[in-house]
């Protein structure tokens, strides 16, 4: 499979497939394609999709297919960001927001990770359940705003709004850190908890995550009477 990657801050991922090549979705990113590529909606069995309303991740997959020869279909970002192409290959999984997979190869499998740490779960805004990417094939991932790049040694640590985190490799650990104070908690204006991330590993980070813009502006919303 080959890909180009186009567009300023609203981009767009454009893959070629060859004859009987598939890409998978969750979030119906599509946004134009090729009439030979076919759509099939799935959901796996019991287990899987129990696994997939825990995480917070849709059910149901779509599962795009290029018949009678090559085709093309091209995937688009939700919101002002970034799409970066990750190769995921045994022993190179990659840990994910929930909602951050746009697209990949159907060679990837997508699981889902449980942080041992239940405060995540409990305060850690993204929850303690995440996304998990492995298999073999290309992956490609939606970042809201800028993306920056943090390679942690060993112990390395870095304190990050749960929001911001985009991917981090499994080497990494993600724990729940408390703001320090109870005048920071009641009036910093950023929340009682942090999520702190020790290396070693690779995390990459998003500068404006969507729930931190819909936060804001449900503030400015009007209140019903």
């Amino acid at each position: 499979m080959k890909y180009e990657l186009k567009g300023g801050i609203f981009p767009i991922v454009t893959c070629h497939l060859e004859d009987g090549e598939q890409m998978i979705t969750e979030n119906g990113s599509m946004v134009w394609q090729s009439p030979n590529v076919q759509m099939e909606t799935k959901g796996g069995g019991i287990g899987k999709m129990f696994s997939k309303a825990l995480s917070g991740a849709s059910i149901f997959r779509n599962v795009y297919t290029a018949h009678s020869g090559s085709g093309m279909i091209t995937f688009g970002s939700s919101f002002p960001g970034r799409i970066i192409p990750m190769e995921i290959e045994p022993g190179k999984e990659m840990i994910l927001q929930k909602h951050a997979l746009l697209a990949a190869e159907a060679s990837v499998e997508l699981g889902i990770h449980l942080n041992k740490n239940l405060g995540v779960g409990m305060f850690g805004g993204e929850g303690f359940v995440m996304q998990r990417l492995s298999g073999n094939g290309m992956a490609f991932v939606e970042i809201d705003g800028e993306l920056v790049e943090y390679e942690l040694s060993e112990g390395e640590q870095l304190i990050v709004d749960t929001g911001n985190i985009a991917c981090f490799e499994p080497s990494v650990s993600m724990e729940i850190k408390q703001v320090k104070g109870i005048k920071n908690k009641l009036l910093g204006g950023e929340g009682f908890f942090n999520t702190l991330l020790t290396g070693p590993g690779n995390v990459w980070l998003q500068t404006m995550p969507i729930s931190g813009i819909a936060d804001a502006l449900s503030g400015l919303m009007p209140s019903e009477n």
